[in-house]
């Protein structure tokens, strides 16, 4: 696939391949600077030689669409490549910290493939996967392939979770912000205070608490 600005491809994995291991899953988070809600992880393999021409299509997350998001999703599911997501609670965020968190999405995410994968490729966050050697890449989202499909997967996956939260706390707008702190959402935060699904270890949350 050649390489063109913004455009992942499978350079990386490539390289990994070329180095005699067969299976590579990208996996990327969505939600981690929400302040309300569950951080969620995806992850995708895809397969050496899979080459369905929706691959050309594949940007991180953030370069898309609502609808191209939701596109390119059907198009990983009905492929049969393999693909999962990991969900963390905001309550257990606010337990053990957002980072943590995110590293705990990645790893039920990894687990929950079906397959044991050879090598992981990670965007960004450096994570200790258990008996699997790993790579973190920077902007790893706008590099891979395989990341940048797993950051689709997280996305899509968190925003329609957040759509469904939007039913039942509706005045917080969550089904146009997915949580994060627009200037409709900290408004509300702080003339409503916050629901069950926010963060409350986040300063903005923590501090409509008090009232400040």
């Amino acid at each position: 696939m050649k390489k063109t600005q913004n455009r992942p491809d499978f350079t990386q994995e490539s390289e990994i391949w070329s180095q005699g291991f067969n299976s590579v899953v990208g996996v990327d988070e969505a939600g981690r600077g929400s302040l309300s809600g569950p951080v969620v992880a995806g992850a995708v393999i895809i397969p050496r030689g899979f080459g369905d021409s929706w691959l050309c299509s594949v940007r991180d997350s953030k370069q898309l669409s609502a609808n191209r998001r939701e596109s390119m999703f059907s198009k990983i599911k009905d492929s049969g490549i393999p693909w999962s997501t990991g969900i963390v609670e905001n309550s257990r965020i606010d337990e053990i910290g957002i980072l943590n968190a995110t590293i705990d999405a990645m790893l039920i995410a990894i687990t929950n493939l079906g397959v044991i994968p050879d090598f992981v490729l990670i965007d960004a966050v450096e994570i200790d996967v258990p008996y699997l050697p790993s790579k973190s890449i920077i902007r790893g989202d706008q590099i891979s392939v395989s990341i940048a499909a797993g950051s689709i997967v997280a996305k899509v996956t968190r925003d329609r979770l957040m759509i469904e939260y939007d039913q039942i706390y509706p005045e917080y707008g969550f089904a146009n912000n997915k949580g994060y702190p627009t200037e409709f959402h900290r408004k509300q935060l702080m003339e409503l205070g916050p629901c069950q699904i926010h963060r409350f270890s986040f300063a903005p949350v923590h501090n409509a608490c008090r009232g400040t």
